[in-house]
């Protein structure tokens, strides 16, 4: 089940599962999702490996970061770019209440692109988030239209949405990108 915008902001005030939000987010959010927004963008270069129990990604190179004042990046055709967020997530480890009287349950998060992205040529990839996950979020943007694309950090680009797992898992997330790392510094091994 999705859960509604004003049911997240309920929940966030009982469990934090988001931090740094906007004020446009915290008071007026629209929908069933809340909007994320750009924080840091980052270039990749070099190789990279995933094998069965050992990875190696791409460096990553900070070439943005809205704490530093910088305004905007323009993506060139063809340009590869990761995103990360202001906003943090923490999604709990163990099961809530999301409603009164109702059993408690895992929450896990899913990210969508803003749909001015795709209509400016931008191809936008993420994953999911599973309960146990805190940190910031990083995405994929790829220029995939024949233009310039011109980004301002601080806008809002991606539309988290949560829903209630039924049943119960293995083990919450323990990975090695908690945190919100971006990159790997060297080839190690995989949870």
């Amino acid at each position: 089940m999705i859960l509604s915008a004003k049911k997240i902001l309920e929940l966030n005030a009982k469990y934090g599962l988001l931090e740094n939000l906007s004020e446009r987010e915290k008071s007026n959010p629209e929908g069933v999702g809340i909007d994320l927004r750009v924080g840091e963008v980052y270039r990749i270069s070099g190789e990279g490996y995933l094998g069965e129990s050992e990875r190696k990604t791409p460096d990553a190179t900070k070439i943005a970061d809205i704490k530093a004042g910088d305004k905007e990046v323009t993506i060139n055709p063809g340009e590869f770019l990761l995103v990360k967020t202001i906003e943090s997530v923490n999604l709990p480890a163990e099961k809530i209440v999301v409603e009164d009287g109702a059993s408690a349950t895992f929450l896990v998060a899913d990210v969508h692109p803003r749909s001015t992205l795709q209509r400016c040529g931008i191809y936008f990839r993420a994953t999911k988030t599973d309960p146990g996950y805190h940190g910031e979020l990083t995405f994929a943007l790829a220029n995939l239209g024949g233009s310039k694309f011109r980004l301002e950090l601080g806008a809002r680009f991606a539309n988290l949405v949560f829903h209630q797992v039924f049943g119960d898992i293995h083990r919450a997330y323990g990975g090695q990108w908690q945190g919100g790392r971006v990159a790997t510094e060297r080839k190690e091994k995989q949870n």
